[in-house]
């Protein structure tokens, strides 16, 4: 941001259109992010399969871990059901991770350049859950076919496809976890407001949601009381809670109760982002441009 003592630029009030016309307005916003990002589809192919590289090393360590225990069953899963865990998290976590936007933001408001959302009719967060939905069509439209060549080849580790019902839950608990992982990053990037350097802050919340999301193992493995905290806690739904339902571990009222739950996280991650954003913009200020 520039020096206190130059000219604050004045903040015209933002017309409200009605409900048609933003979501024609964002709808336009999400064409051009997806064109944009297909422009990258040899990228993001690159990116898939490098990320297959630690999944080797992965199915390795766990198959010395219960040969090495001599236990056929840790933590309520078998070796099979382990592996194919694994898999399914990194499923969970394409749709629920979302690299660079807590940081992007904190970097729109320390250098200024948030203003263009105040100048023009635009909600930042509007124009970043359209970018990001454009980012996630495009990536996953691209990782597909090695996505679906992985699991082939694992799928000796899968007891096949689950029935519609389950389908249609974890196809469910995957979109919920979307806007959990958006609504909860874009709530960790308003810190900025705050502090002009976040960078610190950000890498150890995203080293602690990589864990205790259930990403690096699940949480039936930790010891309680742990494994009940992490699970009353909105985290699982980024990658726990998708994986075990296409497992079929959580089943009927329990399963309805979850997807409850990630709902509601959703819409209050959603509300403290909003919240947040407000409360930063009475402190905001930008100069010069």
């Amino acid at each position: 941001m520039t020096p206190p003592d130059a000219a604050a630029i004045a903040i015209p009030a933002t017309p409200s259109p009605g409900p048609l016309h933003a979501l024609v307005k964002y709808a336009r916003i999400f064409r051009v992010s997806l064109i944009e990002r297909m422009t990258y589809r040899s990228d993001f192919l690159i990116g898939t399969l490098l990320r297959f590289l630690p999944i080797i090393t992965t199915v390795l360590l766990w198959k010395a871990i219960y040969e090495g225990s001599g236990q056929t069953q840790i933590g309520g899963f078998n070796y099979r059901e382990m592996i194919a865990y694994l898999l399914l998290t990194n499923i969970s976590r394409m749709f629920s991770s979302m690299p660079g936007l807590a940081g992007g933001i904190a970097r729109e408001v320390r250098e200024g350049t948030l203003k263009r959302y105040l100048l023009q009719p635009l909600d930042l967060l509007g124009f970043l859950l359209s970018s990001r939905v454009a980012h996630k069509v495009a990536y996953i439209t691209m990782s597909f076919l090695p996505y679906a060549l992985l699991f082939y080849l694992c799928r000796s580790y899968f007891d096949g496809f689950p029935d519609a019902t389950t389908m249609a839950a974890y196809a469910l608990s995957l979109v919920l976890s979307f806007l959990v992982g958006f609504y909860f990053e874009a709530s960790v990037g308003m810190v900025g407001f705050w502090f002009l350097e976040v960078t610190s802050v950000l890498y150890i919340v995203m080293t602690l949601n990589f864990f205790i999301s259930g990403h690096m193992l699940p949480l039936d493995l930790l010891p309680q009381p742990w494994a009940g905290i992490l699970k009353a806690l909105p985290f699982q739904y980024m990658a726990y809670f998708p994986a075990v339902v296409f497992q079929g571990k959580i089943r009927g009222t329990e399963l309805i109760l979850h997807l409850g739950l990630e709902l509601f996280w959703a819409l209050a991650f959603m509300l403290l982002a909003r919240t947040l954003y407000r409360a930063g913009l009475k402190r905001y200020s930008a100069y010069g441009g």
